[in-house]
Formats: C-alpha cells, sequence, structure tokens
C-alpha cells in the first residue's frame, strides 16, 4: 500500500465522522493526498495543495489542511475550495458543483 493509500484511509476515518467526504473522483483526490505530502516533505507541514504557500508555518497556519476556509465553503457550496473534502449530497450529485471561489484574504 503507498503511502498515498495509507493517509488516505487515515484521513477518511478521522474526516467523515465529521461529516466531511473525500470526492468521489479518486484520482484527483490521490493527486491532492500526494500535494499534502509533498507539502509536509517540503516545508514540515501539511498545507493546502491548491494554494501557494510560503513557507513561514505562522504565515501559512490558515491554509494548513484542513485550511481554515473548509468550514464555510463547505457550508455554502458543499466542498472546500479544491474539492478534496465535499459533502455526502454533493458526491450523490444532489447539489450543484458550484466553483468554490479562493476565500483567503489577498494579503497573504
Amino acid at each position: 500500500m503507498s503511502e498515498v493509500e495509507k493517509f488516505y484511509g487515515l484521513l477518511k476515518k478521522a474526516q467523515e465522522p465529521k461529516g466531511f467526504y473525500f470526492s468521489n473522483d479518486k484520482e484527483m483526490v490521490f493527486s491532492l493526498i500526494q500535494g499534502l505530502l509533498d507539502n509536509k516533505n517540503r516545508y514540515g507541514y501539511m498545507c493546502c495543495p491548491c494554494r501557494l504557500a510560503s513557507g513561514d508555518r505562522e504565515k501559512d497556519k490558515d491554509i494548513m489542511c484542513p485550511c481554515d476556509y473548509r468550514e464555510a465553503d463547505f457550508q455554502k457550496y458543499g466542498s472546500c475550495y479544491c474539492n478534496l473534502y465535499v459533502s455526502k449530497e454533493w458526491n450523490e450529485g444532489k447539489i450543484p458543483h458550484e466553483y468554490v471561489p479562493e476565500s483567503r484574504p489577498p494579503s497573504f
């Protein structure tokens, strides 16, 4: 089992009871998880692979996965910014798959 598959299992076990599911697009999910692991190796912490990290842990703490913006995006769109975490309804096609705009203030 690959490192990505192991981490997928750990995150799934931790997040699904909270109502956060992985997208049904497993190829995309594995790619995002690989990005998280790459960022952990690069910076020493797992920041969102869909955002530019500075390499400064303090400056990037808001985009460490799960990021500070996940909850609000999830409530509004049924998905986080990068579509890693989605609602059950999103996966079932019961709500539209709208583009989730960047919530992080541009000052970062």
